[in-house]
């Protein structure tokens, strides 16, 4: 693989690898690091990542497995989903706080999940990487993780059900 051929087929995930990085060491300079020492890894590399069939599979788990030893390291046990798009121009600002409570609401229920679901939530729903691409990456049988992803989907849906009925309400 060429510098050209390397810098077009791995630079065009760093914002991928980025999110995943943030989702789960929260810090976006520490997330920052950990692309560059992925990225600088994978240039040590090239030649090897050259044959793989999946070259963007390999530096998502790569980056996965960079962030874990990270967390490991530094004994952290809490992760944070990023990235929710929302066109705020053409809202009012009552719908504005509304949404922005509403995020928090979720974002909040989403730290109580277990590891594995926050990950393969923020894979699936936030990344859109299909259940294939998920199983590599997380290094499950694509069944595992379907499970995962009902599970983290129901258990935040019982929550803000939960949450709406006893008045906290999540767009107020």
């Amino acid at each position: 693989m060429d510098k050209g051929a390397f810098l077009q087929r791995i630079l065009a995930i760093q914002d991928s690898m980025f999110r995943l990085a943030k989702s789960l060491l929260k810090s976006t300079e520490e997330s920052e690091d950990a692309v560059q020492e992925v990225l600088a890894k994978l240039w040590q590399n090239m030649n090897k990542i050259a044959t793989l069939s999946n070259i963007e599979g390999y530096a998502m788990i790569m980056t996965k497995n960079y962030c874990l030893d990270r967390l490991k390291s530094r004994q952290a046990s809490e992760l944070r989903l990023v990235h929710f798009k929302h066109d705020k121009a053409s809202a009012s600002l009552d719908k504005q706080i509304e949404y922005r409570d509403s995020v928090a609401q979720v974002f909040a229920f989403m730290e109580a999940l277990p590891k594995l679901q926050k990950i393969v939530l923020q894979l699936r729903d936030v990344e859109q990487y299909d259940f294939e691409t998920i199983a590599q990456i997380t290094e499950l049988s694509e069944g595992a993780v379907r499970v995962a992803l009902s599970r983290a989907r129901k258990t935040l849906q019982k929550k803000l059900i939960k949450a709406h009925q006893h008045g906290i309400e999540t767009g107020s």
